[in-house]
Formats: structure tokens, sequence, C-alpha cells
């Protein structure tokens, strides 16, 4: 039997059962559904009660399954190959010259090296470049429009972690998986907006999620498409 709770703007759908348990029990599963276990009897009140207080893990659970999704199939950095850039398609054109250069030119990205077995850590070093300009201009307007909630990033930093788009430290530090700059601009601010929240509300309450809705009503929107698209 499926029931749901609303938390924030966030909508939790679970399978619930009943059983000869003494306990309510609550698992998550590889393919992120939410399955409620009960003892038999239970008021569905005190169900929902029960759910909703353990919301936060929910999410986090279904958020730890998502980044063992199936990612792209591996990219080969070679001539005529399609790489992201802001949520753009690009065709890949590697060159030998005699300096290491990469420019982005109409509906190209060219990467110019000595030797074409560099070209995937010259781009990258590129992207990295890229994400460090384009993420400090994207995030300013956001920075001073949360100085109404008296918070303020001490350093925006451009960092790779392998299961997370972004963090944030105790001292105010946001950090941004160069990665991102693959996505487009929404999908940036997403994350960014996703930031700024934790620095008003550390955990994922369901003031958190009110306040990210506030600040950006489609966040889900983008946040899906990001997961999509660089899944």
């Amino acid at each position: 039997m499926l029931h749901s709770i609303q938390f924030g703007s966030k909508e939790i759908i679970f399978s619930l059962s009943y059983s000869d348990r003494k306990s309510l029990g609550i698992t998550i599963t590889p393919e992120m559904d939410v399955l409620v276990k009960a003892p038999v009897d239970t008021a569905l009140e005190n169900i929902l009660e029960k759910v909703k207080k353990r919301a936060p893990w929910i999410l986090k659970q279904q958020s730890f399954f998502l980044t063992f999704y199936p990612k792209t199939p591996k990219k080969k950095f070679v001539s005529g190959e399609t790489h992201l850039y802001l949520g753009r398609q690009y065709r890949l054109k590697i060159t030998v010259g005699l300096k290491n250069e990469v420019r982005h030119r109409g509906s190209y990205i060219e990467i110019i090296t000595k030797q074409k077995t560099k070209a995937k850590e010259l781009l990258n070093l590129w992207y990295r470049d890229k994400a460090k300009e384009k993420f400090a201009t994207i995030a300013e307007p956001f920075i001073q429009k949360f100085r109404k909630y008296n918070v303020d990033p001490t350093a925006i930093f451009v960092q790779e972690m392998p299961t997370r788009w972004g963090s944030c430290t105790p001292k105010g530090k946001i950090i941004l998986n160069p990665e991102l700059i693959k996505a487009p601009k929404h999908c940036i601010e997403y994350v960014i907006i996703h930031e700024l929240c934790h620095l008003v509300h550390r955990d994922h309450t369901s003031k958190f999620f009110d306040l990210q809705t506030r600040e950006m009503p489609d966040w889900e929107k983008w946040k899906n498409k990001l997961e999509n698209l660089l899944a």
C-alpha cells in the first residue's frame, strides 16, 4: 500500500506493510524505493509522523544510492568526440602543435598539443580553469542575495569530489565540483543555492527545503537535469 508525506517541498512516497514486529522499520532499496514495515494495528497517523521524523535520513540514503547509478561510457578524447560545456555539446578537435593549449571556438573545443596522449589532461585542466572563473561569476549575485540571512561564504573553492556536486564547511567555505562546468548554468545555480542554504540550515530539515524552494522555486527540475545529464 502506497502512502506519502510532505517534507518541505519534497514528497516522500513509501510502501507500507504490516507484520508481527515490535517496532517500525524503514528500508531504502538501491532503487531508492522507501519500504516501511509497521507492527500490526499501528495507527497510520503514528506511522506518518515517524516517517516524517526520519525524512532527512531517507533523503540522504536516496542520494547515496543515486551515486551508484550507471555512468555514461568513458570518453576516448579523440577528434570528433562530443564533450559538454555549460550544458551544450561541443565536438573535440585535436591538433598537434608546438605548444599545449585549449580553445573554445564556435561548436568546437580545440586542443593543441605536442602529444595527443595529453588531450585528456589538457581538457580537464581547461575545465578546471573555466570552473574557477565561471563559478565565481555565477555565485556572486546569490551571495549578495543571501546576506539578508546573515550568511556570507568565506570563499568559493573548486575541488574534485567523487560523490558530491558541492559541499560547505562549518567555517563557511563553499566547495564545488569542477564537473559542474559541463552542466547548464541553472544547474550550477541550483548547487550554489543548495550550499548557501546549508550556511543557514546545516541539515536537510523542512526549513532547509522551504528556504531552497523560496530562493529557487524550480530547483527540483534543475537537480534532476543535473543528475540525468552528468550521471
